[in-house]
């Protein structure tokens, strides 16, 4: 079976496509000095391109993890924007934690598993 990576640097891919699974890396918003709402909806932009890139797209997401930097303050504000990004009946496996993030301003990430069609 081959693997495929693509936007790749000596550190890491932001895809890797193997066996008709899709993996993306941690993916965070662009703006640090936004709220997480913003910073959901910035990561679920970004989750939307690598998946289209990839050849597949979020109705075919199978898990993800998200990170946030503080759930207690931000589980609702991410839920909030999640809610509304997510089709009715694709829901993915999920998982939610606590974590501290490689940059402090930095409140959510999220790493998505997908299946291709």
């Amino acid at each position: 079976m081959s693997i495929q990576r693509q936007l790749t640097n000596e550190r890491m891919s932001q895809i890797v496509v193997h066996n008709g699974t899709v993996y993306l890396s941690g993916q965070v918003g662009d703006d640090m000095a936004a709220g997480v709402e913003k910073q959901t909806q910035e990561t679920l932009d970004s989750i939307e391109r690598l998946l289209d890139l990839a050849g597949t797209d979020k109705t075919r997401i199978l898990s993800v993890t998200i990170y946030l930097k503080d759930i207690d303050a931000h589980f609702a504000g991410m839920n909030s924007v999640w809610d509304k990004w997510l089709p009715k009946g694709v829901a993915p496996a999920r998982a939610t934690v606590e974590a501290k993030l490689c940059e402090p301003e930095i409140l959510v990430e999220l790493s998505v598993v997908a299946a291709l069609p």
